[in-house]
């Protein structure tokens, strides 16, 4: 990384570091406030749907503005529009599960926005040869805020016995959404240049030749995945174990594996080790599901959540990386880059919302906890496709390396 980049960087860190904090905070916990007001798994998938789609929309759509405008502005108001959406939650209180849908979509607009912005400056000032080590610094950020967000706000609402102990915590969230406005404000301004192209997405998928065919599939796979687990697993802690604090304490202990695993894949996991490591821990991550076919219960889900945190790293860089590094394949494709991250977004977005659709069209036939155990195992597997699409490129970019 170049020396005048060196603030920069770590400005940015900052900023996301502050946003993912107020976002483990309130966000965690999140469904669960939704659920206590109503024990309903549908309105719960379709809260998630609407944030899905939204996020992946407004990333189509605010592509325009970033490249072609302020990208920092875009960021500023992912960030502002976080704090609107809880504020609102504050002041509907139990009647936000009748208007799951506009806040879906409100929130799906704030994250996309924040990190359409995120990462094409991520993109601007890192490469190839440092990008990994970058991401383990995000990867331990997260892991970090996911030790003290969750932990916090499950100890504040157990001791403030409910109702009131959320409202402290979005009200939390929202102080800390404006200090990190407030830093991004340090940011410098970026350059701007081209014309928006809205149909580049699709041109890059007619296009055989293109590495972003593979990739585009890889990164489906990884959304039916990702468009589940990120919001039924904290939901099955909490009904598992019946309170708060006890969420807390699963993210405390599922967040420090994570972070010692994602230091770990920082410092030694080299882009040469990527298909292999890749594949592992593809492997690994359906492997640590199996506890839950005995039964669910809190401590089944540690297993998996530990086994989870310590393997994630190895599927999760080189998804990234490699996404990036074809970004930065040739002075054209960096011209493109704000259309080629809105194509990596819609192609999650495609894959979150499968999986999505799927979890509600099974919930519809059987809500029994062996039928949930079955489903989560069948999209686990979702990421050893990942790896299946994504080996030729992970093979390319090794013997470039090599050469």
């Amino acid at each position: 990384m170049k020396a005048s980049l060196k603030g920069q960087a770590l400005l940015l860190l900052a900023v996301n570091g502050l946003f993912v904090l107020a976002s483990a905070l309130s966000g965690t916990f999140l469904n669960v406030y939704l659920w206590k007001s109503r024990q309903d798994y549908f309105m719960i998938g379709w809260f998630t749907l609407a944030q899905q789609l939204a996020l992946g929309l407004s990333f189509w759509l605010a592509g325009k503005w970033v490249k072609e405008h302020n990208k920092m502005n875009a960021l500023r108001l992912g960030i502002a529009v976080s704090g609107l959406f809880y504020m609102l939650v504050l002041w509907l209180g139990g009647k936000a599960v009748y208007y799951i849908w506009p806040l879906g979509c409100l929130l799906g607009i704030a994250i996309g926005l924040f990190w359409l912005a995120f990462n094409i400056v991520y993109f601007e000032i890192t490469d190839a040869g440092n990008r990994d080590y970058f991401n383990g610094w995000i990867g331990l950020l997260g892991s970090l805020t996911g030790i003290i967000g969750p932990w916090l706000s499950g100890w504040l609402i157990s001791y403030l016995h409910g109702e009131r102990g959320y409202r402290i915590v979005f009200i939390i969230s929202l102080c800390i959404y404006a200090c990190a406005v407030v830093l991004s404000f340090f940011l410098k301004k970026r350059k701007t240049e081209g014309v928006y192209r809205w149909l580049e997405p699709l041109k890059q998928l007619q296009n055989k030749q293109s590495h972003w065919r593979p990739a585009t599939l890889s990164l489906v796979f990884q959304g039916l995945r990702e468009g589940v687990f990120s919001f039924l697993i904290g939901l099955l802690v909490y009904i598992a174990a019946k309170e708060e604090s006890k969420l807390g304490q699963y993210m405390l202990i599922t967040s420090a594996v994570s972070l010692v695993s994602y230091w770990a894949a920082g410092k030694w996991f080299k882009p040469k080790f990527r298909s292999a490591g890749m594949l592992v821990g593809s492997i690994m991550l359906v492997v640590v599901i199996a506890p839950l076919l005995w039964k669910v219960t809190f401590g089944t889900l540690l297993i998996m959540g530990i086994g989870t945190s310590l393997f994630i790293p190895l599927y999760m860089l080189p998804m990234v990386s490699t996404s990036f590094d074809l970004m930065g394949e040739s002075k054209e494709s960096v011209g493109k880059r704000v259309e080629l991250v809105v194509l990596r977004e819609l192609s999650l977005m495609v894959g979150r919302v499968a999986g999505t659709l799927i979890f509600i069209a099974v919930l519809s036939a059987s809500g029994s906890p062996r039928t949930i155990t079955l489903l989560l195992l069948g999209l686990g597997v979702a990421p050893v496709g990942s790896w299946l699409f994504l080996r030729r490129v992970l093979s390319h970019d090794k013997e470039r390396d090599s050469a």
